[in-house]
């Protein structure tokens, strides 16, 4: 089986291999023994994605007859073939990892019991939970007498019942039907105890304990329930009808999505082989869709929410959000921000600024309007609330809106909805563009003359995953940077002219053009003999064009040390290739998010933050910033914090064709956990300058 395309390492094997990597920290004995449950269950749930997208994408590829060799490197039912071989090993390690544990669970007196170990007094209370909490939300369908089988959603888990009815001749009928699990219930039930030992048991055996309240009326001799679950394809397809609204197609695209072609099916394992072809059968699951055997459970993305137990021993210990040094959340962040630029590093110091940013220009009597780019929102979004209230004082809202922010359709077209209602203008992007970039622009009144304030991030305007997504935002009252964020809102605005930008790193129409100057630039100053480097964390680097540019810097003589979390599809290390490319991956308990650029431009470097990842929709498919950081104080804590991820030993791994993902060794080194080190960083910043003031 061979990872490679001629220089590159398969995307999707890459992807793989990093989900790979976030299963080495379930199976981790140094991570607490709860956190190895939410790393089971993001696991799971980046399975489910990858199903949906990727995986559902070369299988269209194979349905269509393309030569899919030139694309893939191989044959699309070869690559299908390969992904299920090692997803199917992928499952059952992680069975493993669940059932040691649980296990290791039982020695701190806390057990996962099913519906056989109950207590008399336990199953008093199971019964009494089923019929008050559980039985109004559970949907069963009888499955022998309908004609077209019903339809089954990806997001849900389901148990395939048997029925074996009692009957005196030897030919028995069998009745098939399926219970939907309820996901608006918590998929775990903390049992009462009296003791210091603590019962949860999963919402599934709760409903296998009470299978005959719901079948009472049918006269069946035994009864069995088997967990399955589909994916399925999660493509958008939108109608040409020119009279429908973009939100109404895409709310329409998103229902379609529902019925959307099978890509995965996963089953218990015991499930008994004639219940299992039933299903498949009357599911028109064809033999070469990703059929995969797995535990009594799944939908194990649900473990990202275990009950703690208030078990916070058992839990990595909670960092406090610190604060930026030299600004405050009391005082006027604006007039801070007039002085000089600020740079916050969530979820090391705290998101709050942006909400404050925000808060204090709605009531602001100076400021006339606030500009936004808003992707991925919190349930409950406060920056939402924050620019309805900025409506409803008067100023003028602008929102450009992504509505295809895929898996947040149909939350983004309610903030819209909610949003137009309050009187805000929404844009809705550029047809055939995503919108990724993240930026705001506000304008102040001052002295008779418009001033611009904004900030540039990394990362969505999201106050729930910026406590876990690792992302650094620019606050800066910067003329020229700014007049460059207001000119992207105009192109949203008028989408066939194209602007020029003086500072700011465009995409689709600039960025792949001028990360190819700044390469070149490196390559120039390796062959005249001046000091040469490129310092990049990103996300994932899927492009071949940037892929081949690097290689082209390494031949050069150019030092390369990349910090990818994700997709690595460039192999570093290859002699006469990429000998000058180091390349790791950090998976630890924050999501490494952020995007940092820096080239070293013979001994004064530049530095950059940016939406963008070195992916070929990032550079041509998406509008995209990359901003330039000009503050000599806020380019050096760059430099520094890429130094402290780049120094990693304990949560590092290499990148390399074998895919081995092998921690990264550092010799006689101490450890050095790169995000604790980060947050350490931050902190004795505050006690320099607390010193200083003394």
């Amino acid at each position: 089986m061979s990872n490679t395309i001629d220089n590159y390492i398969d995307r999707e094997k890459s992807w793989l291999t990093f989900n790979a990597r976030v299963l080495q920290e379930a199976n981790d004995e140094n991570v607490p023994l709860l956190d190895r449950f939410r790393f089971l269950g993001i696991f799971s749930n980046n399975l489910d994605e990858f199903f949906r997208v990727r995986y559902a994408a070369i299988r269209r590829l194979s349905h269509e007859n393309i030569d899919t060799e030139k694309i893939l490197g191989l044959p699309a039912e070869q690559l299908l073939k390969e992904i299920t071989d090692i997803v199917i090993e992928q499952q059952s390690e992680s069975l493993r990892i669940l059932s040691e544990i649980e296990k290791k669970l039982e020695k701190e007196n806390i057990f996962i019991i099913n519906e056989k170990q109950v207590t008399k007094e336990q199953e008093v209370f199971i019964h009494d939970y089923f019929i008050q909490k559980v039985s109004p939300a559970v949907v069963t369908i009888m499955l022998n007498d309908l004609e077209e089988f019903p339809l089954l959603k990806d997001t849900s888990g389901y148990l395939a019942i048997k029925l074996v009815m009692k009957s005196d001749s030897a030919q028995k009928e069998i009745r098939y039907a399926v219970i939907e699990i309820p996901h608006t219930i918590n998929r775990f039930v903390v049992l009462p105890s009296n003791s210091e030992k603590q019962y949860i048991i999963l919402l599934d055996d709760v409903i296998r304990l009470n299978l005959n309240s719901i079948f009472n009326i049918f006269d069946y001799e035994s009864i069995s329930a088997h967990m399955i679950k589909i994916t399925r394809d999660a493509q958008l397809e939108f109608d040409s009808d020119l009279s429908k609204s973009l939100i109404e197609k895409i709310s329409n695209s998103v229902k379609e999505r529902r019925v959307g072609e099978p890509v995965r099916f996963v089953y218990d394992q015991a499930i008994g082989k004639d219940t299992l072809e039933f299903f498949l059968k009357r599911m028109n699951i064809l033999t070469s869709d990703s059929i995969i055997p797995g535990g009594r459970y799944h939908n194990r993305r649900d473990y990202m929410n275990f009950p703690n137990l208030g078990r916070y021993d058992l839990l990595y210990r909670e960092n406090l959000p610190l604060p930026v040094p030299g600004l405050s959340l009391e005082g006027s962040i604006l007039e801070r921000i007039k002085k000089k630029d600020y740079l916050l590093y969530a979820p090391y110091q705290s998101f709050s600024y942006i909400i404050k940013f925000l808060r204090e220009a709605a009531l602001d009597p100076k400021v006339a309007s606030i500009k936004i780019t808003l992707y991925r929102l919190a349930k409950n979004s406060q920056i939402v609330s924050s620019l309805i209230n900025a409506a409803k004082n008067g100023k003028k809202v602008t929102v450009q809106i992504e509505l295809q922010a895929r898996f947040d359709e149909e939350s983004n077209i309610s903030y819209s909805e909610q949003m137009q209602t309050e009187g805000i203008e929404l844009i809705f992007g550029v047809k055939g563009l995503k919108v990724h970039s993240k930026i705001c622009v506000i304008e102040r009144i001052e002295e008779g003359r418009v001033k611009r304030y904004g900030f540039i991030s990394t990362g969505n305007f999201n106050e729930n995953s910026a406590k876990v997504y690792t992302d650094v935002t620019l606050f800066t009252s910067n003329v020229e940077i700014l007049k460059d964020a207001a000119k992207i809102f105009d192109f949203f605005d008028v989408n066939y002219r194209v602007h020029r930008y003086k500072h700011l790193i465009v995409s689709p129409h600039y960025t792949r053009s001028r990360f190819n100057k700044l390469i070149d630039r490196e390559i120039l100053n390796a062959l005249s003999g001046r000091e040469a480097y490129i310092k990049l964390k990103m996300n994932s680097i899927s492009d071949y064009k940037m892929t081949d540019k690097l290689y082209e810097a390494s031949k050069a003589g150019v030092k390369i040390q990349l910090i990818i979390r994700g997709i690595c599809c460039l192999i570093p290390g290859v002699k006469g290739l990429s000998e000058n490319i180091e390349a790791i991956s950090i998976v630890d308990n924050y999501l490494e998010h952020s995007r940092i650029y820096i080239f070293g431009n013979a001994g004064d470097p530049e530095v950059y933050i940016s939406s963008a990842d070195f992916m070929t929709r990032n550079l041509d498919a998406r509008v995209e910033v990359t901003c330039p950081i000009y503050d000599p104080e806020i380019k050096k804590e760059l430099i520094e914090t890429f130094e402290i991820g780049w120094k990693a030993n304990v949560k590092a791994r290499i990148h390399s064709a074998d895919l081995l993902n092998q921690y990264r060794k550092r010799g006689d080194e101490k450890p050095f956990r790169a995000q604790q080190e980060m947050y350490n960083y931050y902190q004795n910043k505050l006690e320099v300058i607390a010193e200083e003031l003394q």
